[in-house]
C-alpha cells in the first residue's frame, strides 16, 4: 500500500541468531575475537584428524613425535591465519571454507602417511604400461615384466646414465652397445675393439672395460667389467657376469625376479 515502508531484512548474523538485536555486523567490541576463534577452531580439528589417524592406522600413521607432521600443522597454521582478521561472520561461507581447510590438511596428513603405498601403487602403474620399468618387490628386488615379444627387456643406468637392457641367460657377459657406453662417458679407441666374442652372427669383437656403477631397479652393483661391442646392437645385454652378482633370480610367470646379495 502507498506510504508504506518496505519490509527490512534482519542482518545475517541476527538471522541466524549470532548477533544479537542492535550490535554492530562488524562484531562485538570487546569479548574475545570471531576471527581468532575460528582459527584456533581450525587448528583444534588438524589436531583432532591427527590424532584419529593415529588411533585409526597405528601402524601405518606417523607418530605423534614425528617431526614432519608438526611441520604440515605448522604451515596450516600459518596459511590459516588469514582467518585472524575476519570481523563478519557469513554463516555458510565460513562453514564451507573451514571444511575446505580441513579436508586439504586431511588429504595431505592422509598423502603423507600412504606416500610409501602410493609410491608403489605409482611405480606398479607405470610398470603395466611399461614393462621396461623395473618395479621393487615385497623384499626388495627388481621385478621386470615381459616383452611383447616374450623377453625381457629393462630400463637401467651405467655410470647413473639411462641404458636398456635385455636380459640373456645365453650371454657371457655383460655387453654395452657403443651408444649406452658413450652415454656412459666412455669413449673407446678403435684398437681397443680387440677381444673376440661368438655370437649368433658370428665372431664379434668388443672392448673390455670396468664401469664405476650399474643399476637395474633395486639392484645396485661398483666397479662392474662390461665389454662395449663394435658391432651394432638394438640394445645392450645384462649376462651371466650380471646375473651371477646376485643373490638370486628366476621367472614367475610374466615376471622375472632379481635378488640382490
Amino acid at each position: 500500500p502507498a506510504g508504506a515502508k518496505p519490509p527490512t531484512s534482519k542482518p545475517r548474523l541476527q538471522r541466524f541468531g549470532l548477533q544479537p538485536p542492535g550490535a554492530s555486523s562488524d562484531g562485538p567490541k570487546g569479548g574475545f575475537p570471531l576471527g581468532l576463534a575460528l582459527w584456533l577452531g581450525l587448528l583444534a580439528t588438524a589436531v583432532a584428524v591427527i590424532i584419529g589417524l593415529t588411533k585409526l592406522f597405528p601402524t601405518a600413521a606417523p607418530k605423534p613425535d614425528n617431526p614432519d607432521i608438526w611441520y604440515l600443522f605448522g604451515l596450516l597454521a600459518l596459511v590459516s591465519s588469514a582467518l585472524i582478521g575476519l570481523r563478519r561472520f557469513d554463516l555458510t561461507s565460513t562453514v564451507r571454507n573451514l571444511a575446505a581447510w580441513v579436508a586439504m590438511f586431511a588429504v595431505v596428513l592422509v598423502g603423507y602417511t600412504f606416500r610409501g603405498d602410493l609410491a608403489a601403487a605409482g611405480a606398479r602403474l607405470r610398470s603395466a604400461i611399461n614393462p621396461e620399468f623395473a618395479t621393487a618387490g615385497a623384499k626388495g628386488e627388481a621385478v621386470i615384466g615381459r616383452s611383447v615379444g616374450g623377453s625381457f627387456f629393462v630400463n637401467g643406468a651405467v655410470n647413473g646414465q639411462p641404458a636398456r637392457f635385455l636380459v640373456d641367460t645365453g650371454a657371457s657377459d655383460i655387453v654395452l652397445t657403443q651408444e649406452d657406453a658413450a652415454r656412459a662417458g666412455l669413449h673407446l679407441d678403435p684398437k681397443q675393439f680387440s677381444d673376440p666374442n661368438e655370437t649368433a652372427n658370428g665372431v664379434g669383437y668388443g672392448a673390455p672395460v670396468v664401469v664405476n656403477s650399474l643399476t637395474v631397479g633395486s639392484i645396485h652393483l661398483r666397479n662392474v667389467p662390461v665389454q662395449v661391442n663394435k658391432a651394432p646392437m638394438s640394445a645392450s645385454l645384462l649376462g651371466m657376469t650380471f646375473l651371477k652378482r646376485l643373490a638370486s633370480f628366476e621367472v614367475k610367470g610374466d615376471q622375472l625376479i632379481l635378488r640382490g646379495r
